[in-house]
């Protein structure tokens, strides 16, 4: 459960597994910052997925979450029959009856060197597929992401068409029972499929606690539903041929019959009675699948006997066991050999267990218990953690296990040093957030376990390390691994301490000074395993999506396996919803009764109900931590002198923002927010430096008097890049987004995509920017115009055609920021001119995305009044400001936050005991 608070993130849809995979970036019945799908694109064909219809835009959002995030119930598994009882050898069989359409029979130890059939195949497992809502967006060519689905289909059984066991007494005429439904199926296989005798069911009643294996594919409703299922089989021999097989004795379960009985040497073998099928064992399915365990035959569904000669004796054809009635066609395939199989792979309870264990996986902190570990349990987790892989075989790693308390105090004393310097470098509400959490249980546990690599093993030529020496770490971080899964396996928790001066720990421990400290890890039994991080309870941080970090070929190409690749732009504009109706109006209803005169907050109460809306709370959380997104490219425009600045400004303010020493820095250090800088399109070479993201699309615009400014192409990775930072921002922790931006010449840019998007005159767009004269105030004015004329572009038609035009890469980036903002759910506070153009397109590529943007103040700039006016936004505040920076944002952030904050902890006149004037 999320601590008070806290922003919280949605619990998983229903049916979906309630494991660490499910805490996503989505919306839940709790409500959230932030939403994702987790999985897009089209499915591949023939692959049967559910497709749920999102609400009308507009409509209240139910409790069970937000509208285009669906849950998907996972198939159920067919109950199995119970077996039945099939005659000894010699015995008189019962009369025929209809093999039920769906029997099952349970698992049994078949006799050494029998062949074991595979478990029938059941329908394919289908996981939860978010899809949301379908919209069709300007700009993006008509598309429309709509998915096509198809329903699961029913998996076939094939009925047995021979006879097993033969009759001593003299048979009697029986009816003809009617035709097995599946026996068309079963008489039209694909050719190429070989088929084997089916196995019959065991005749004697399953042991009380085993159970029966699941169809492939289909996971257990709960975990441990098939604790008996043993390994896959391994390859079988040839069949072998029975002389005889005696009757089982009374009381005492026999052995498990073949498929087609054979009657003791000497006598003929009679014929096959088709008018008396003997109930059997599930086929392996209609189609034996790719993964089905190596050597396992597949029933056999169609074979003609092999012709045995008149001439032949008794003996002779006793040796070939009676073979059934084909069904159909012969197999032209049925004489090729068989193709080579793959390796088998574990049994769907075993593949479960282990996926299962990995999802379960947890760094503890919290909730130790001081019972001491077992010899054999430690050894257990540290034989497997000395089986990973390792490159070239190296195996670098050592194992330094520490119980001693004098020692563990010593670290302890180190960890707490490391934790009081990170806490000063981070921003105030960041540093907030650290200080409740516990970061190491050093002193909780009975054991720690130093994992090192020593990067000289295996000599200088070790295999795979000469072109990346760095491995030997590498490879003990799967030793680490391999550590964790194990130790969760035995029940004990694992927390990976990291607030160390590496070096300083080697000295302190004594260790060879050429090892390198790769992992320090507490171990111990603990009270119980959170069900999500400890991280991510708290509210720290959030686990992405698989969708996001899936790539298919080249960097970008977002696909997850069997789906096409989806666009990162359609797919954040799927997301975009209104606000919450039933939280709006809740918020408003609260506003009323709060021990205040309504109406007397003013804006923030417009404010306070946006937040509602948008978090889908009332009261909504308090949008902390925040961070502001500077956004740093440059301009060909620059070339016809609208500003005094040289264009290495950019690079050099990149530099001051990196090392604090700029206005929005100091701005950022008084509310406590994060400033992280863009490089997405700086005219020259910027080093790298902690703090700054390396994302250059191009090295600065060209002169959009002389032809478009960029690509259409490079336009829309520079949104993608914004949407990126949004989703990493937010990822992080942050539940605030602030526009930011630096590129000189960028207002002349402004200024043109606000004149485009409002119809404006450029003269009453156009300010001053940096402070120019007159002269060079109406070269700017001039130069808007003619570039306005030369393109010609039309923002309702093709609003990335309207960025590639005129645009700059810094307002393409703040468009996607912001459409990446409310995709998420989480408010974006605006700056300044720059961000009120790039608001302008976002509007006209998604409507809604406005309803998650708050302006922050109205810059000296005019053409920022004409957007805000457009837009419908009321600024925070109106100081005159001109710098950008994501100056104007940062000092409405505590208005913002005041504003939840009021509908969280006001009292209401109810609750407060005091009289309203009603």
């Amino acid at each position: 459960m999320p601590v008070p608070g806290a922003f919280p993130f949605p619990a998983a849809a229903d049916g979906a597994d309630e494991h660490e995979d499910e805490d996503l970036l989505m919306p839940g019945p709790a409500g959230a910052w932030g939403e994702a799908v987790t999985s897009y694109g089209t499915p591949a064909s023939g692959t049967p997925r559910p497709v749920f219809a999102a609400p009308p835009d507009g409509s209240p959002d139910p409790a069970a979450g937000h509208p285009g995030v669906p849950g998907a119930a996972a198939p159920h598994a067919g109950q199995a029959q119970p077996p039945q009882p099939v005659p000894p050898v010699g015995a008189a069989a019962p009369a025929a009856q209809g093999v039920p359409q769906h029997a099952a029979a349970a698992p049994h130890t078949p006799p050494q060197g029998s062949p074991v059939p595979g478990p029938a195949p059941g329908p394919e497992a289908l996981g939860p597929e978010a899809v949301a809502g379908t919209q069709t967006h300007p700009g993006l060519h008509g598309q429309s992401h709509s998915q096509p689905h198809s329903q699961p289909h029913d998996q076939a059984h094939n009925p047995m068409q021979g006879q097993a066991g033969s009759r001593s007494q003299e048979p009697a005429v029986q009816p003809r029972p009617a035709a097995h439904p599946n026996a068309a199926h079963a008489a039209s296989q694909p050719a190429g499929r070989h088929a084997h005798p089916a196995p019959a069911a065991p005749a004697h009643p399953m042991p009380a606690g085993q159970h029966a294996i699941p169809p492939a594919g289909v996971l257990p409703a709960q975990p441990g539903a098939w604790q008996t299922a043993g390994p896959a089989p391994g390859p079988q021999g040839p069949e072998p041929v029975p002389a005889a097989v005696p009757p089982a004795e009374a009381g005492e379960p026999g052995p498990p019959l073949p498929a087609e009985a054979v009657p003791p040497a000497g006598e003929p073998a009679p014929a096959p009675a088709a008018a008396e099928p003997v109930p059997e064992a599930p086929a392996a399915g209609a189609e034996a699948g790719p993964d089905a365990p190596a050597g396992v035959p597949a029933p056999r569904t169609e074979a003609a006997p092999d012709a045995v000669p008149e001439s032949a004796g008794p003996a002779a054809q006793a040796a070939r066991p009676a073979e059934p009635v084909p069904a159909g066609p012969p197999d032209p395939d049925a004489t090729a050999p068989p193709a080579e199989e793959a390796a088998p792979g574990y049994a769907e309870a075993e593949r479960e267990a282990v996926h299962r264990l990995m999802r379960e996986r947890r760094d503890v902190r919290n909730g130790f218990r001081p019972d001491p570990i077992p010899h054999e349990v430690l050894l257990r987790v540290l034989e497997a953690a000395h089986t990973a892989p390792s490159v070239g075989h190296s195996q670098p790693w050592d194992f330094v296990i520490i119980r001693s308390e004098e020692t563990r105090q010593k670290v302890h004393e180190l960890a707490m040093r490391q934790r009081a310097a990170y806490a000063e470098s981070l921003p105030r509400a960041r540093a907030k957030q650290f200080k409740e959490l516990k970061v190491e249980a050093i002193l909780d546990t009975p054991v720690n376990i130093v994992v090192t690599a020593d990067p000289t093993r295996g000599g200088r030529h070790t295999l795979g390390r000469h072109s990346q020496p760095q491995m030997a770490p590498y490879s003990a971080a799967l030793a680490v691994e391999n550590l964790w899964l194990a130790a969760r396996a035995e029940g004990l928790g694992v927390g990976w301490v990291s607030f160390f001066d590496e070096r300083e720990l080697v000295r302190s421990l004594e260790l060879p000074g050429h090892l390198e400290i790769v992992a320090y890890l507490c171990i111990g039994y603990v009270d119980e395993f959170p069900g999500e991080p400890e991280l991510v309870q708290t509210g720290w941080s959030r686990r992405r999506p698989l969708s996001w970090v899936v790539h298919e070929e080249s960097y970008g190409r977002r696909a997850l396996p069997g789906a096409d690749p989806h666009d990162l732009l359609a797919e954040t504009l799927e997301q975009i919803r209104p606000l919450d109706a039933q939280a709006l109006g809740e918020a408003w209803e609260r506003q009323k009764r709060m021990t205040k005169p309504a109406g007397s907050l003013g804006a923030l109460e417009i404010i306070g109900a946006q937040l509602c809306g948008l978090s889908r709370l009332c009261p909504p959380p308090v949008p902390e931590p925040a961070a502001v997104a500077v956004f740093a490219g440059d301009h060909g425009v620059h070339a016809q002198g609208v500003t005094p600045w040289p264009q290495e400004v950019t690079a050099q303010m990149v530099a001051n923002f990196l090392g604090g020493g700029a206005v929005c820095n100091a701005f950022a250090n008084q509310v406590g927010a994060e400033v992280c800088v863009i490089d997405v399109g700086v005219a020259g070479g910027l080093p790298a430096t902690p703090g700054l993201l390396p994302r250059k699309v191009r090295p600065g615009t060209a002169d959009f008097t002389a032809g478009p400014a960029m690509t259409p192409e490079e336009a829309q990775r520079a949104v993608e890049i914004g949407i990126e930072t949004a989703r990493d921002l937010v990822a992080a922790g942050n539940r605030a987004l602030l526009t930011g931006e630096m590129g000189i010449a960028n207002t002349t840019v402004s200024a043109a995509l606000i004149a485009a998007c409002t119809g404006a005159d450029p003269a009453e767009v156009t300010g001053r920017g940096t402070g120019i004269n007159d002269e060079t105030h109406a070269l700017k004015i001039e130069v808007v115009r003619r570039a306005l004329e030369l393109h010609k572009p039309d923002p309702a038609a093709d609003p990335l055609g309207l960025l590639a035009a005129i645009g700059g890469l810094e307002h393409a980036a703040l468009t996607g920021f912001i459409l990446g903002g409310a995709s998420l759910r989480v408010p974006v506070i605006l700056d300044g001119v720059s961000a009120g153009a790039a608001a302008l397109v976002a509007r006209t590529i998604a409507p809604e995305a406005v309803s998650a943007c708050v302006a922050g103040h109205r810059s000296a700039e005019p053409g920022h009044a004409a957007a805000l006016n457009t837009l419908g936004l009321r600024p925070l505040v109106d100081l005159d400001l001109r710098l950008g920076e994501g100056t104007g944002a940062l000092l409405a952030l505590p208005l913002v936050q005041s504003a939840a904050r009021a509908m969280a902890e006001v009292a209401t006149f109810d609750a407060a005991g005091i009289t309203d004037k009603n």
